[in-house]
């Protein structure tokens, strides 16, 4: 029998590629997609296998239910929550969103016996960082290293690129000097080079495929290689 997949965040950037991808492997035979509104992708091959479970995590123990607690169980757990302060509104919600999300995830997942636990985080992630972002990445890293699940892997990305829903002008100029400068960023800045969102799904599965015990932190261009590029 093959995997079971539960994926947080099915709707963003990374999270439609992560599912797009997940649909077309055979080595998943069930997706879970914890989600807010229904996702329209019926069109996409291999859909048959999707179950989408509206999901409110302010209340996550109530909207899983029985059902999804069962699948928990070796299943690969992908968490590609994310927000932006202005998008959230606040600091507050932000860190709801991009922290205290995640970690009630993480939470249930690891008293569900889940096999990994792969989250998507940021490049700058330091929990003593004077830049609240990458502080909030920081602390989801450092609380989930403390539930000591079976499998943990921590992807930061760089500059994330890909047609998302919300216009963001800072990424969108950040993406067009990133193109430019892109091949010039060897050796040690490889790591800074851009990564398309399809290839930080790639990566998910191919660290959730890999399953190795304990708390990896994978960087970007580590990332990249996973993903095959």
């Amino acid at each position: 029998m093959g995997v079971t997949a539960i994926v947080a965040g099915g709707t963003g950037l990374v999270g439609r590629e992560l599912i797009r991808l997940l649909l077309e492997d055979p080595r998943y035979d069930k997706i879970i997609a914890l989600v807010r509104r229904d996702m329209q992708i019926r069109h996409l091959r291999g859909s048959e296998k999707l179950v989408q479970v509206k999901t409110d995590y302010s209340q996550l123990d109530a909207d899983l239910g029985p059902s999804v607690m069962a699948a928990m169980e070796g299943a690969h757990v992908f968490c590609t929550l994310g927000t932006t302060i202005k998008k959230a509104g606040s600091q507050e919600q932000f860190r709801r969103v991009d922290f205290e999300f995640p970690m009630k995830l993480g939470e249930i997942a690891g008293a569900g016996k889940a096999e990994v636990f792969a989250i998507v985080t940021a490049m700058g992630a330091n929990h003593a960082s004077s830049i609240f972002y990458n502080r909030v990445k920081g602390d989801v890293e450092q609380g989930l290293r403390a539930l000591n699940l079976r499998s943990l892997y921590m992807l930061r990305p760089s500059l994330i690129l890909g047609d998302r829903d919300e216009v963001r002008v800072g990424e969108q100029l950040g993406s067009l000097v990133s193109r430019v400068i892109s091949p010039l960023m060897i050796g040690g800045l490889r790591t800074y080079r851009p990564i398309q969102a399809s290839k930080i799904a790639a990566g998910l599965i191919a660290c959730a495929q890999k399953g190795e015990a304990g708390a990896h932190v994978v960087l970007s261009d580590r990332i990249a290689e996973l993903a095959g590029t």
